[in-house]
């Protein structure tokens, strides 16, 4: 990882009626917090609260329901950022009623603002799943960077779901293919721009991700991001929709576009997934946070705010070591929790301690 840069930073972070907390105030360092406790007392909950302001949804699977405390009627998360050019800047979301709201500075906003304005990368226990689960955990990891470094990419991903959607609705409702043309041409229009944009990410990231897996895996080779758009690359779009649509009207839905979008990482000594042990996967995993945050640094001029959860029981010592010389190289602020403090010594970093729900500096 390239040397101590600019970065943003949370100054301050206050969440209510989150997880197990009620209300809970921080003031954070810009550079190392860890937050010490015993399992379940909320360490993670802190770093979810962060990842949410630049996500707009938990790194927990499945997690949208269970966020609000119980027996409250909703959840809150406030946090006041530093950014590299010197800027303060506050950013809120919260859910009531089965509803999220953002804000920006105190001005409602809409997620896709929120996540503009606030940069988190995250490694926790789940990571894994980013090489072994479903395919919409590639997509989000790869759509979060691009989204951040293509000012349009949010828009023609609007209007592709929008133009799935519709598609998906006629090609239910079995009526005359002519009503399909339309939706496919707004399909073709957005969805070959958006894999573009995915393509050009990947090419960017490839190298500095080729750095990151050297470090924590060198034993495995070589190693290469595989990127499918989702249909064959020498095929057009629009040619793909209307050769499928016999099969997409039996089966009830697009079975080929960026929405089927995936990524592989194989390597010199592993070419299939299949290869890697769990302990790998997340090694690989790793990697692929650390790189996209240091891409984020190299095109947008400031590290994102880095969130290292529960690092001891999922490395051994010397990834560790490693891990913790990347991140403090980088000069990123960094949100760390753990049972007990990290063997390797980090300096002027401050220490939270976390039971059930309360936390003291």
């Amino acid at each position: 990882m390239s040397g101590g840069g600019l970065a943003m930073y949370l100054t301050e972070l206050r969440v209510r009626n989150l997880r197990i907390f009620g209300e809970l105030e921080l003031t954070l360092d810009p550079g190392w917090n860890l937050f010490l406790g015993p399992n379940g007392a909320g360490k993670s909950s802190v770093l979810e609260a962060a990842y949410l302001l630049s996500h707009g949804q938990s790194f927990r699977r499945g997690a949208r329901d269970t966020l609000t405390r119980f027996d409250s009627p909703g959840f809150s998360v406030f946090g006041r950022l530093q950014t590299a050019g010197g800027n303060t800047r506050s950013v809120a979301i919260g859910r009531n009623e089965a509803r999220t709201e953002a804000r920006v500075d105190g001005e409602a906003v809409s997620l896709g603002e929120l996540v503009r304005n606030c940069a988190v990368v995250c490694f926790e226990p789940g990571s894994h799943e980013l090489i072994s689960g479903k395919a919409d955990e590639r997509r989000h990891y790869l759509d979060w960077g691009v989204f951040h470094v293509e000012p349009t990419f949010l828009s023609h991903w609007r209007w592709f779901q929008r133009a799935l959607r519709q598609r998906n609705s006629a090609l239910r409702a079995a009526g005359p293919v002519e009503a399909l043309a339309p939706w496919e041409q707004e399909m073709a229009d957005s969805g070959t721009l958006l894999s573009a944009m995915r393509r050009a990410y990947v090419e960017k990231l490839q190298p500095v991700l080729g750095d990151m897996l050297h470090t924590l895996l060198g034993e495995l080779g070589h190693g290469q991001l595989d990127f499918d758009q989702g249909w064959k690359a020498e095929q057009g779009l629009a040619d793909v929709l209307l050769a499928n649509r016999g099969r997409d009207q039996d089966r009830g839905h697009s079975t080929r576009g960026p929405h089927r979008a995936d990524w592989s990482i194989r390597f010199a000594k592993a070419p299939r997934r299949e290869h890697l042990s769990r302990g790998q996967e997340k090694l690989c995993a790793l990697a692929l946070v650390l790189a996209q945050a240091r891409l984020h640094s190299e095109l947008l001029g400031e590290w994102p705010i880095l969130c290292l959860d529960d690092l001891a029981s999922e490395l051994d010592q010397a990834h560790q070591e490693a891990v913790l010389g990347l991140a403090l190289a980088s000069g990123a602020q960094v949100l760390l929790t753990g049972t007990s403090a990290p063997f390797w010594p980090v300096p002027d970093m401050r220490v939270f301690h976390v039971e059930q729900g309360r936390i003291s500096a």
